[in-house]
């Protein structure tokens, strides 16, 4: 079975990216760069001994994808305890709207925003009274 085991998100500003994330989810970075021959740092999102997994930022090589358009790709989807104080964050720190929080009936509150480097990411709120 083709289980995820690590993601990465191409960024055009490691240093950019690095303060967003780490600053909306808490996450820390290592420096992988020797390993990988070029920018590139490992994302720890949490516990070890919780379900995720950790994924990585990389330097993009090439351009940006384009505001708009159909994602080509993987979205990553974050779980959070509070949903509203996520999104403040993200778009304290520069991130945007790409589809506005709302409801998946008895079992969460979903949304996906852009990141500061244009990827597109959503946010999820455990909540069984949504509606």
């Amino acid at each position: 079975m083709g289980r995820v085991v690590h993601f990465e998100i191409h960024v055009d500003d490691m240093e950019r990216a690095k303060k967003f994330y780490g600053d909306v989810f808490g996450w820390t970075f290592e420096d992988w760069s020797s390993y990988a021959g070029m920018p590139y740092f490992g994302a720890v999102t949490g516990d070890s001994s919780e379900p995720g997994i950790d994924g990585a930022l990389m330097q993009r090589h090439g351009s940006p994808p384009e505001p708009g358009k159909p994602l080509s790709g993987f979205a990553c989807t974050m779980n959070v305890e509070d949903y509203d104080a996520t999104e403040a964050k993200i778009l304290s720190l520069g991130g945007k709207v790409a589809l506005p929080k709302h409801a998946l009936p008895g079992m969460a509150w979903q949304g996906y925003y852009l990141d500061t480097e244009g990827n597109i990411f959503g946010v999820h709120q455990p909540d069984k009274n949504a509606k």
